[in-house]
């Protein structure tokens, strides 16, 4: 899997997965548990990550949404 978004915003990430849900991309959340570590404060960011063979379609949805600059630096690249 690949990296799409990397943030503390739980906002956009809930925006992101109906995006890609809407979409039939298959995604997953990483670092979700992290929060329940650091005592919830949100310091630590939560990953989208999609399928390597979805993620030109998951940017492309994105960036249509008006979020591609929320998209990982590594992939704005």
């Amino acid at each position: 899997m690949e990296e799409l978004i990397r943030t503390n915003d739980l906002a956009l990430i809930s925006f992101v997965e109906a995006l890609l849900k809407e979409s039939g991309v298959h995604y997953a959340v990483a670092d979700v548990n992290m929060s329940i570590m650091e005592g919830s404060l949100g310091i630590l960011p939560r990953r989208v990550l999609v399928e390597a063979n979805d993620s030109g379609r998951a940017e492309r949805i994105l960036a249509e949404a008006g979020l591609g600059e929320e998209l990982s630096a590594r992939r704005r690249g």
